[in-house]
């Protein structure tokens, strides 16, 4: 079993707390491009590998070399990506072959407005600080920023950067990113992302009740207001990846593991 082999392996897991073109800001440096068009034209579909996860299929992505966001190698091997016997997703940051490999996964379904939850299984103070972990939307075509909505959990390169942030890209627009704190001790969270017309509210809880009954236990959430995009052949994505290709700070590798998905659409 997979969890069985992770107790075994000999490097150093840092859990992160739950997945964008992940390249938006890293305060006190240069931002990274957030427009780089680089997931679909480096997917490898002749070796295309999929997952099931919490009712949806996922495409795992795979790049032959460094591409974006990062750059960085993409591997779709199960070593990377996979789904426990109690259906819970893993994403792992490995070594191999010389090179560090990251992790994305795809869905295949376009979900739209609506609102989206993940459950994560691991604690924020584990992240290593080279780590980047998104939960977005992402469309290639660069209408409305391409569609690209994101919670991310990194701290961009540096120990004492705040860990997590919510966008509406462009993230260079006025109030399009708002950064927090995830607390050191969070074991379980759920991660929310509420796409509307003319607004995206997001929102971080302790615990994992996505409507909490005690306000305490909301971490942070942030309504945005201004150029939200329009829903139009996007896709939902989770990758794990390496801020500017840098290895781990650890020196070996990272893991994520999400319990669940949760999608509620809109209706009218």
């Amino acid at each position: 079993m997979k969890q069985t082999r992770l107790t075994n392996r000999s490097w150093t897991t840092a859990a992160l707390i739950l997945v964008g073109m992940g390249a938006t800001v890293s305060p006190g440096q240069a931002a990274p491009n957030p427009s780089l068009p680089d997931h679909a034209p480096t997917q490898r579909h002749d070796t295309a590998r999929t997952v099931q996860f919490s009712g949806y299929e996922w495409t795992v992505k795979s790049s032959a070399g460094p591409v974006g966001p990062g750059p960085n190698v993409f591997s779709n091997s199960s070593d990377n990506v996979w789904v426990d016997s109690q259906g819970r997703l893993h994403l792992r940051i490995t070594h191999q072959n010389a090179q560090f490999q990251c992790a994305e996964v795809i869905c295949t379904q376009n979900l739209g407005y609506g609102s989206y939850r993940f459950y994560c299984d691991t604690p924020a103070d584990q992240v290593d600080q080279n780590a980047v972990l998104g939960l977005f939307t992402w469309k290639d075509e660069p209408s409305f920023a391409h569609r690209e909505l994101d919670i991310e959990i990194s701290r961009w390169g540096k120990a004492n950067n705040q860990n997590a942030q919510f966008v509406v890209q462009p993230y260079t627009a006025p109030d399009h990113i708002f950064r927090f704190e995830l607390p050191a001790d969070l074991p379980q969270s759920v991660q929310t992302f509420d796409w509307q017309p003319k607004r995206v509210s997001f929102r971080s809880v302790q615990g994992h009740a996505a409507d909490p009954a005690k306000s305490s236990d909301i971490v942070e959430e942030k309504t945005f207001t201004h150029e939200i995009p329009e829903p139009g052949g996007e896709n939902l994505r989770v990758n794990l990846w390496l801020f500017r290709g840098q290895p781990p700070a650890n020196a070996s590798g990272c893991e994520i593991v999400i319990c669940r998905f949760e999608f509620t659409p809109t209706t009218r």
